[in-house]
């Protein structure tokens, strides 16, 4: 794992339960200013990072290296952690993320009044939201057809242990929009660049699933999100690289609360990409049409998870990721002690779902939300079409520990912890000490420290005043000693 970069983006639900809070959107920007201009625990943006979606004085970067923002798109507070090259240090920079965006709720006397979520559906409002997953790939072996064809069905499949389940499903219709019920916001920005749109409805039809998002994915590859959801968003950046590294931005993803879901998706991913680079993942893994594939992997009742190859024959989506793991045991195995984790607990996951899946309760989102709405329809004698299901998924995706039903379940020593509370707290307040993100952090504190008024700030660069700048384009590198120069430099501007 230590010769790959990954982070984890996530944009959280906000639910107004008293209006005299204001709107949503008026929320975030409340969470985010004090964030800023009165905790003082970043340094807003004072330049546009994108006019569209990320204008000046959106959001800014953390003293704990990660950043924190608001989306203009469907305005969603969003945390971005620091670049890590731990998965053990990205699940717990991401519930950092959590634990820091509820303390500012506390701190502005919101608690009562607004609840954040970290999950991926409006069930209502037809709407999704994304938990992204970045990682630093070889350009010429990750961004080419072959190679993608070979990524694709570990994505499409990965969902049985990394899906954070969800009740009922979503229905897109571009043809009849009667039972539309999702709604657009008011800023251009809601249906700039879009050249597709359907409505969405709610779908009966569907109890329960694996994925709160795989209703909304229409397509493989795009570089548009809104009404174009793909499985893989490239980006800007991903044309711009480092030694031959580059960002790849995946797109389909979800908000995992289990910090074991969330470390075995990321490293079973990065374990698959190693594979691709390594051009050792056969073709025995192609699918004959993934997006169909997405959907039926994820509405299965039966938990057979049954895919079609591309030449025609079936199998389980579990006996296709075997194929994967397969791989990872022959080329990869004895890497690194966090390459073995992944790989003894991906097979015993895979043999537990194929044996007993109600058996890794204590490690899947999906399960464990299950056997919850399963032990309270049998308490209450009420069957799926129960509207009390939708609150009962909602409330598991709480942030807000006294009142998440996921947080309950830690509480009770149900559910697998992998960072502990102390972890947590420190990574609230500091950057992980093995990549650029330490540098960087530094900088960010110093300027929040001297009131700097002249500054840019992106992943890669730090710009103060007229003169001053640092770049930061090796990932891997801290850039301790160079923030140092850095600083003193800007001290001997300031005399």
């Amino acid at each position: 794992m230590e010769h790959r970069v990954f982070g984890i983006e996530t944009e959280f639900g906000c639910l107004v339960r008293d209006p005299a809070a204001g709107t949503a959107e008026e929320v975030v920007e409340r969470v985010k200013d004090y964030a800023f201009y009165r905790k003082r625990i970043g340094v807003i943006d004072l330049h546009a990072r994108n006019y569209a979606f990320e204008p000046a004085r959106s959001g800014g970067f953390l003293v704990n290296g990660g950043r924190l923002y608001v989306d203009a798109v469907g305005s969603h507070e969003e945390y971005a952690t620091p670049e890590c090259r731990s998965i053990f240090d990205a699940v717990c920079w991401d519930k950092a993320g959590q634990r820091l965006l509820q303390t500012l709720v506390n701190e502005l006397g919101l608690r009562d009044a607004v609840a954040f979520f970290n999950n991926s559906v409006d069930h209502f409002g037809g709407h999704t939201f994304g938990c992204h997953e970045n990682y630093l790939v070889l350009v010429d072996e990750v961004y080419q057809g072959e190679a993608l064809a070979r990524l694709i069905p570990f994505l499409v499949t990965r969902q049985i242990f990394a899906g954070a389940g969800r009740v009922g499903g979503h229905r897109l219709n571009r043809h009849d929009f009667r039972n539309n019920v999702m709604r657009l916001g008011d800023h251009d920005v809601d249906t700039m660049w879009v050249d597709d749109f359907y409505g969405v409805e709610i779908d009966d039809s569907v109890n329960y699933q694996l994925s709160q998002r795989a209703d909304h994915i229409v397509n493989l590859v795009s570089s548009r999100v809104r009404f174009n959801r793909a499985l893989i968003n490239p980006r800007r950046d991903s044309f711009f690289d480092f030694s031959g590294l580059s960002r790849l931005h995946v797109l389909f993803g979800e908000a995992n609360m289990s910090e074991y879901a969330a470390a075995l998706k990321l490293g079973t991913t990065c374990l698959t990409l190693s594979l691709i680079e390594m051009r050792c993942v056969p073709d025995d893994v192609l699918l004959a049409d993934p997006l169909a594939t997405l959907r039926e992997v994820s509405r299965d009742p039966d938990w057979r998870w049954l895919v079609v190859r591309d030449d025609g024959s079936t199998l389980s989506a579990i006996d296709l990721q075997r194929y994967y793991l397969a791989a990872a045991q022959r080329f990869l195995r004895g890497l690194d002690p966090e390459t073995d984790w992944v790989i003894r607990e991906w097979e015993e996951v895979l043999d537990l779902l194929e044996k007993d899946p109600v058996a890794l309760a204590d490690r899947l989102d999906w399960v464990a939300k299950w056997r919850l709405l399963q032990t309270y329809m049998a308490a209450e004698g009420v069957g799926w079409d129960a509207d009390v299901l939708h609150s009962l998924d909602l409330e598991y995706h709480d942030i807000d520990p006294e009142r998440s039903l996921y947080h309950a379940l830690v509480d009770e020593g149900a559910m697998r912890r992998l960072v502990t509370d102390e972890e947590i707290d420190h990574a609230m307040d500091a950057p992980p000490a093995n990549t650029r993100a330490l540098g960087r952090a530094r900088l960010v504190r110093e300027l929040i420290s001297r009131r700097v008024r002249h500054y840019a700030i992106d992943w890669d660069a730090v710009y103060a005043g007229a003169e001053q700048l640092l770049e930061l384009p090796d990932p891997f590198h801290t850039y301790e000693d160079e923030a140092g120069g850095f600083l003193a430099g800007l001290s001997k501007a300031g005399r």
